[in-house]
């Protein structure tokens, strides 16, 4: 019946090793490794695509000293030969380039996502009832963005900057190195001043974006309330809402418009002015023979002064992306390093269920062992059920019910006692192997954009037409089904959204029937539906648990009086327990709950 499973290699990320979450540029180094051969071509060949930028104002330089000196023509033959070439080598470098960055960048994207997608499934079910759905997509889709913009922005205006910087003050300290000191002071004080210029804009437009969500957020509110600001004619004031608003982003986008001019022709003007000096201040040295300095010396060192400044301020500009960038590191880090995982790994794998489950004196409790404010949901519960037996859960909410049912699905593991399968402690069980035995109709149906045959056989392999339309028979589905356009193949839409409660339901029963399970679960799978739907789903249920056993929650206990036995749960406990009738000839909690429900 069992074999033991061999432990699997795990091919995903190695997010244990591979991540720390305090250090993400050594986690973005440790993700990068593998990539090393390619990352080294791409940067060489970056450096040699980008080089015109740094060796225009030196071959300009020998141009003009050609012209101003009356060097041979040949010279100038050369360099415009050799600008050229580079020039033209341009289109296949950075054709190689940017498929090796492209590929580094998003195969590194790819793999965060698969490897955050892979320890969502590992997570334990208490760590998804503690974690927001939306936070964890956040995280999969903007976090994982947010490395990839990072990286690609660093790659290309950062590596722009950088080659250019150390190109440039290559060439004046190979041509000119009375200049490299001055370069080296005057450069960075320069983008720095144009960086602080900067900072000023960037607050008003923080301010400015925030007024605009103000917006956004006042216009969403007036459109959700129409109806009934329509019912009691307050168009007049919802309107008057929304052009207040209107008029604050009016004047905040002028009073930025104003701050943009200003600071911009501040900035251009700091920045050329500091150009101008620079071009003066060499051709004064040039003009008296201070330093050996020719006119097209003079030219370089201008023209170097505007790029070197330029490429200072961009590596200065990237702190805010390398910020958020290391901050998605961060947070992917957080769910990649999250110790609260289903354990399977080495455990006992199922290759069939008869259907026997054991409860001997479970107890569950939420929270940390030892902490004051742990809640003990489930307390010392012992049942029995055996294959063809229905056992059903009744009590007041918080009484412990759903808790019992994520004990047997195994989405929690008992704090003290043990379940048994067929006589085996699940402690002891690959949970996966057993869940293949297992259905869950669940209160809320829930369907996925797709067809109804998809939805229907979710998970399952050559099943074939056949036994997709006699699953939705018996679960009293066909006949709406055939009555759609496209039969099983109508797309349900998100979430099943052109189906009605009952409809849904019925498919989620198809789903359940097609997998002929061992153990089937129903948690309240009529409660929220009308008498008509609630007829048709009782009597397809009734196919369902033929032979199997299964455990119910119900909210109306009407549909659970013919249930083999009926567990009363009160707070954590087992109140009491039998058949419907011996349940009321006590004339106990059962007796009480079923004379409130008439």
């Amino acid at each position: 019946m069992r074999q033991k499973q061999p432990t699997p290699r795990v091919a995903s990320l190695p997010a244990d090793h591979v991540y720390s979450g305090q250090n993400p540029v050594r986690t973005l180094g440790r993700l990068l490794s593998p990539e090393l051969p390619r990352l080294t071509v791409a940067v060489v060949t970056f450096v040699a695509k980008h080089s015109p930028i740094w060796l225009l104002p030196l071959i300009t330089a020998v141009i003009l000293d050609v012209v101003v000196e009356h060097r041979p023509v040949s010279e100038l033959w050369t360099a415009t030969a050799v600008l050229l070439a580079i020039l033209l080598l341009n289109f296949p470098l950075h054709l190689v380039y940017v498929r090796c960055m492209g590929t580094i960048v998003r195969g590194l994207g790819t793999m965060l996502r698969s490897a955050l997608c892979a320890r969502m499934q590992q997570l334990s079910i208490g760590y998804h009832s503690r974690t927001s759905a939306s936070v964890l997509q956040a995280k999969v889709i903007r976090d994982a963005e947010a490395v990839e913009q990072m990286l690609m922005q660093c790659a290309d205006l950062g590596l722009a900057a950088v080659v250019t910087l150390v190109g440039g003050l290559v060439v004046i300290g190979l041509r000119v190195p009375s200049f490299l000191p001055v370069f080296l002071i005057v450069v960075p004080a320069a983008g720095l001043l144009v960086m602080r210029l900067r900072g000023r804009l960037r607050d008003q437009n923080e301010l400015f974006r925030r007024r605009v969500e103000q917006l956004s957020s006042r216009v969403g509110e007036m459109t959700s309330l129409i109806p009934i600001t329509r019912a009691h004619g307050l168009e007049h004031a919802a309107l008057g809402r929304v052009n207040a608003t209107l008029d604050e982003v009016r004047s905040e986008g002028i009073r930025l418009d104003l701050l943009n001019g200003r600071f911009g022709s501040l900035a251009w003007i700091v920045l050329n002015t500091l150009g101008l000096l620079c071009l003066t201040g060499s051709a004064l040295v040039a003009y008296h023979g201070w330093l050996p300095v020719t006119a097209g010396d003079v030219v370089m060192l201008s023209g170097f002064f505007t790029i070197l400044t330029g490429s200072v301020t961009t590596l200065l500009s990237l702190a805010p992306v390398l910020s958020k960038g290391l901050e998605s590191v961060r947070s992917i880090g957080e769910v990649l390093q999250e110790p609260d995982l289903e354990r399977n790994t080495g455990k006992e794998q199922i290759s069939s269920v008869e259907g026997r489950i054991d409860f001997e004196n479970v107890s569950f409790a939420y929270g940390e062992p030892g902490a004051a404010d742990r809640e003990v949901a489930v307390d010392r519960v012992s049942l029995s059920a055996r294959r063809g037996e229905t056992v059903a859960l009744v009590g007041a909410s918080g009484a412990g019910k759903s808790t019992v049912l994520n004990l047997l699905i195994g989405f929690i593991r008992p704090t003290s006692g043990r379940i048994l399968l067929d006589g085996t402690d699940m402690a002891r069980l690959d949970l996966r192997s057993y869940r293949r035995f297992v259905s869950v109709v669940p209160q809320e149906s829930i369907l996925f954009e797709g067809t109804i045959e998809e939805n229907v056989t979710y998970g399952l392999r050559d099943v074939g037409k056949d036994a997709v339309r006699q699953a939705l028979q018996d679960a009293n589905a066909l006949e709406f089904v055939d009555s759609l356009p496209h039969g099983v193949d109508t797309v349900v839409g998100e979430r099943g959204a052109r189906l009605s409660g009952g409809q849904k339901q019925r498919l989620a029963i198809a789903r359940a029937l097609v997998r002929d399970p061992r153990v089937l679960v129903l948690d309240e799978a009529t409660s929220a539906l009308d008498n008509h739907s609630e007829a048709l789903i009782q009597q397809a249920l009734s196919r369902l648990v033929r032979g199997r056993t299964v455990f119910v929650v119900a909210h109306r206990l009407s549909t659970i009086q013919d249930a083999d036995r009926i567990v009363v749960m009160d707070h954590g406990r087992i109140a009491e327990m039998g058949t419907h009738d011996e349940l009321i000839d006590r004339g106990g909690l059962y007796a009480r709950m079923h004379t409130a429900k008439r």
